[in-house]
């Protein structure tokens, strides 16, 4: 608070936010506020706007009391609070609107303050005051003991010398000053290197805190955005290197704010200067006497036409280099784009991956998919470091987006030479200028190519189910309820609900409008004919009925139809005793399906903090019983937070995974009550489990007997992207008898693999707004469809019949396999391919039941690929899966496998047939394959009478069961 003043460290206040958690935290809608050290009115304020980066800081400067000090790194936010060196009160509030809190001890949890520092002789404080040593000429500030909050400002807070206040893009002041000083000893020359020698051949100059002169041809100039410098780089060089032998790079960055308006692209200049390593960077630190263009003609440095390099160590060879990127590269993630315009690139045709996605977590192959995350990840950067979500700079058009998409799963495609540096931990490719979005296009050094599809695939079916999340879908705004605060666009207007209140969505009805109309075409452009909804407003939460929210999505999607063409399942007469504000629901096309009876919500401890699975049969109309099928929607608990044995372990699950596993353990109890109270044994769960396919919960369900549709057909997308890994929370979830009917899945990329800036919550965020009332970016998570095929006939007929095929049973039918191109489906292999040279090397039990989960040995050498289970006679795909650690998979019977000798097959992901064994498969006995209970008294009874008319039987004895349900 001292900055400016007699002997300050730096010329003007700041104030230093931090993020301890995993996520990160916008500040739209936010404030910083002051009041004096003896007052008692409301504090002034100031408007925050950007975010605070995961496990990062946040940087707001003040003016200083005079110029004295060093200049800041770029702040993320300015503040207009005239604050006292030495005494007085500070808050962070998630509100804009002006605080008026008493004076003494302020409660923890006290609305509208998310922290508090009362300073000096403060009136107001957590806990106790924090004293300040001496005036305002005294250089010194107050730092946190890390970022734990004890709610007492004397012990969180201690008087400090050295401040390193640090931005969001992990910059501090630099360690030198802006301009370097002279050699201390005028009379003792800098000694004279090369490039190369300056870099050294570690990570680390060998020359840092001493003076140095090199020469060097300059390849890029960073005078705006941020950089302040240029990089030079020794004539000649470049060109086709081999990293085998390049052990030291022949390029440096030159630190030089004074110099960097000076010089061109192509300029020869002799510096003089200090050597730093800033972050990791190797800098060049240039006064304005430190820089001479030299006329002489040299030779003009090339791009370095390498891949990119997979060791740090090959990297340091290249650091500050032009390169020209060989092979191919892959957006990986384009989350903070629209902050910093960077975008995460994948070296190679594929993402990053979640390691959980495809390896148990804590394994071998998990720590695998690690590493090879980590050799592939590079950023290719607009050559600043420009945050574009700072009121001061939202006039100024994003880089890289607003010339057009830039879509996780993109090919990125160089067309000019790039600068490879390091910066805010991370290895980066700049441009050789500074851009923006007012660079054209034909100047920017990447094209990206259009991956988005208009439509899913075909994934075949007489019909089609999806899940879908509607990122907090709240007809009920802000602007109705009292308290709420609010994230606002450029112009200050209200955009989305920040805190305050129970509205977790749009802030105004306009806002609520452009949310709709972008989730409308999605769920209407899917095709499904039943869709399970998550982030749906509870309705009852606001005083109002609990379907009005789900009501009002059902008006809008038959509106935009233009027929009445959908309905929603009503909430059932027994509900919880509490419910969050968001809840699931299901919806269906009425000329489709129907619902057979009252719907069900599970009411279980183990869903206190998660939202309550609801559970609903449906038949296809014209159908039969046995055509009928259950689908349960589901939305465990987040990965964000958790204590105890809920607490984040370290293993790539996040926190509350101890929950989750107890919810996944209840679903699966809840599905098989749910199957005897509809009379199905044809379900599918889905929704948002919060957890990546190969994760705890998802095991659970596996061993129930559940095969989760996105990983077995649909390998190659995911429905979530976070922190740069693909991978999918959401899934769709068979029973053995519901698998034998599908015929295709897709993962519909529209939503996680779009930049947040297409939401509907960052309208009117730039000068370019990038929102358009399209399917892009509707919900942060990627709708699942799946196919498939039912006995019944499927044409509308009159819904009051009720047709029964006595010819028919329960689960008939053997699993089809699904056609090339029906949710990228692998291709069966032939019999000629299964020879007596691959026979054994697979293993399997040597019988089964229709049904069972068995373990599959496919081999230790394969742990972490993507293999395909196959059995014979007729080939059936039973799943597309990882190898575990171990080297074995797990895979389900079909239920309606036939007794006999089968072949289990399984081939590599290019279809090569790894291996073959033989298996047997037992005749059904007095067990209910599925569920595995015993068959006793009447169900027994019944069931040995189906050999006099098994379909009619089996039809009645539902109906009956259904029956007393819904009485």
């Amino acid at each position: 608070m001292k900055g400016g003043s007699a002997n300050a460290v730096f010329n003007k206040k700041f104030v230093e936010i931090a993020n301890p958690t995993d996520a990160p935290v916008s500040l739209d809608g936010w404030s910083l506020q002051y009041r004096s050290a003896t007052g008692s009115a409301a504090f002034s304020t100031s408007g925050l706007a950007g975010t605070v980066p995961a496990n990062g800081t946040f940087l707001v400067t003040m003016a200083g009391n005079g110029a004295t000090g060093a200049e800041l790194p770029a702040a993320d936010d300015t503040a207009t609070l005239n604050t006292s060196g030495t005494t007085g009160t500070l808050v962070l509030s998630d509100q804009s609107q002006a605080l008026t809190l008493p004076t003494g001890a302020i409660a923890a949890g006290t609305a509208g303050v998310v922290d508090l520092l009362g300073y000096g002789a403060s009136n107001t404080f957590e806990g106790h005051v924090r004293t300040v040593d001496g005036g305002n000429t005294v250089p010194n500030g107050l730092v946190r003991q890390g970022t734990v909050d004890s709610d007492d400002n004397a012990a969180d807070f201690s008087v400090t010398t050295t401040l390193t206040p640090t931005n969001a893009a992990g910059e501090t002041a630099p360690t030198t000053p802006t301009d370097p000083t002279e050699p201390t000893d005028p009379g003792a020359p800098a000694e004279a290197v090369t490039i190369a020698q300056l870099q050294g051949t570690t990570d680390t100059s060998p020359y840092v805190g001493k003076t140095v002169v090199t020469k060097g041809v300059v390849t890029a100039v960073y005078a705006t955005g941020g950089f302040n410098g240029y990089t030079v780089q020794t004539p000649g060089t470049g060109g086709a290197i081999d990293l085998g032998t390049h052990t030291a790079s022949d390029g440096v960055f030159v630190f030089s704010s004074a110099t960097a308006s000076r010089v061109a692209a192509g300029d020869y200049v002799e510096l003089t200067g200090s050597v730093s390593e800033y972050y990791g960077l190797t800098e060049l630190n240039v006064a304005a006497g430190g820089m001479t263009k030299r006329t002489e003609t040299v030779p003009a440095p090339q791009a370095a036409t390498v891949a990119f390099p997979a060791s740090d160590a090959q990297r340091e060879s290249l650091e500050s280099m032009l390169v020209a990127p060989q092979g191919d590269y892959t957006v990986a993630d384009n989350y903070t784009t629209n902050q910093y315009g960077e975008i995460v690139l994948a070296s190679g045709t594929k993402r990053l991956i979640q390691p959980t996605e495809v390896a148990r977590p804590g394994s071998a192959a998990a720590k695998a998919v690690e590493a090879d995350n980590a050799a592939r990840k590079v950023t290719l950067d607009d050559g600043g470091s420009t945050n574009f979500l700072t009121q001061a700079n939202k006039s100024i058009p994003v880089s890289w987006l607003t010339q057009g998409p830039v879509t996780v799963g993109a090919a990125a495609t160089f067309t000019k030479p790039v600068v490879l540096d390091y910066r805010n931990d991370s290895w980066k490719f700049q441009p050789t200028s500074p851009i923006t979005g007012a660079t054209a296009k034909t100047d920017l050094p990447a094209t990206f190519s259009n991956v988005r599809t208009a439509k899913p695939q075909d994934v075949g079916g007489d019909l089609k189910l999806a899940g879908f999340n509607v990122l907090n879908y709240f007809p009920t705004t802000g602007d109705q309820l009292t308290g709420c605060s609010y994230y606002t666009d450029r112009d200050g207007d209200p955009v989305t609900v920040n805190s305050g209140c129970d509205a977790r969505g749009a802030a105004e009805q306009e806002d609520f409008e452009r949310q709709q109309v972008k989730i409308v075409k999605a769920i209407n452009g899917l095709g499904a004919d039943v869709v399970s909804l998550e982030e749906i407003e509870n309705s009852a939460e606001f005083g109002q009925d609990r379907d009005a929210a789900v009501a009002t999505l059902v008006g809008a999607l038959n509106a935009a139809t233009g027929a009445d063409t959908w309905a929603y399942v009503k909430s059932p007469k027994t509900l919880p005793a509490s419910e969050d504000v968001i809840r699931l629901a299901l919806i269906y096309k009425k000329d489709r399906v129907a619902p057979t009876g009252e719907s069900t919500i599970l009411i279980d401890p183990a869903f206190t903090n998660a939202r309550q699975p609801v559970a609903d049969a449906f038949r296809p109309v014209g159908g039969t019983a046995d055509d009928e099928f259950l689908v349960i929607a589901n939305h465990f608990k987040s990965k964000g937070s958790g204590t105890g044995e809920n607490a984040d372990q370290g293993d790539g699950q996040g926190a509350s995974n101890a929950d989750r596993v107890k919810q996944a353990t209840a679903l699966a109890a809840f599905s098989t009550k749910m199957q005897t109270q509809y009379g199905t044994d044809k379900v599918f769960m889905l929704g948002d489990f919060n957890a990546y396919s190969q994760e705890d919960p998802m095991v659970v369900l596996d061993d129930a007997g559940y095969t989760d549709l996105g990983p077995a057909l649909d390998s190659s997308e995911w429905s979530y992207v976070y922190s740069g890994l693909s991978g999918s929370l959401d899934h769709v979830l068979a029973s053995p008898a519901a698998l034998a009917t599908v015929t295709g899945v897709d993962i519909w990329n529209i939503n996680s693999v779009e930049s947040v800036a297409l939401e509907y919550s960052r309208y009117n965020y730039n000068a370019t707004n990038l929102y358009t009332d399209d399917v892009y970016r509707a919900s942060d998570h990627d709708p699942i469809l799946v196919g498939f095929d039912l006995t019944g006939d499927t044409t509308p007929t009159d819904p009051g019949t009720d047709p029964t095929d006595p010819g028919t049973t329960p689960g008939g039918g053997s699993t089809p396999v699904p056609a090339p191109g029906a949710g990228s489906a692998p291709v069966a292999p032939s019999e000629s391919s299964l020879t007596d040279a691959n026979r054994g090397t697979v293993t399997a039990p040597s019988s089964a039941r229709p049904g069972e989960t068995i373990t599959i040995g496919v081999g230790a050498q394969y742990a972490g690929q993507r293999v395909h289970v196959w059995m014979f006679s007729t080939p059936t795909l039973l799943g597309t899966v990882t190898v575990a650690a171990d080297g074995s998979v797990r895979v389900t019977i079909p239920a309606d496998a036939p007794a006999g000798s089968h072949r289990i097959v399984v081939t590599a992901a290019d279809g090569s047939v790894i291996g073959w064994t033989t298996i047997t498969i037992d005749p059904v006995t007095g067990a209910l394959a599925f569920t595995g209970a015993d068959l006793t008294g009447g169900i027994a009874a019944a069931l040995l009478l189906l050999a006099a008319g098994a379909g009619v039987l089996v039809a009645r004895r539902r109906r009956g069961v259904r029956g007393r349900v819904s009485a």
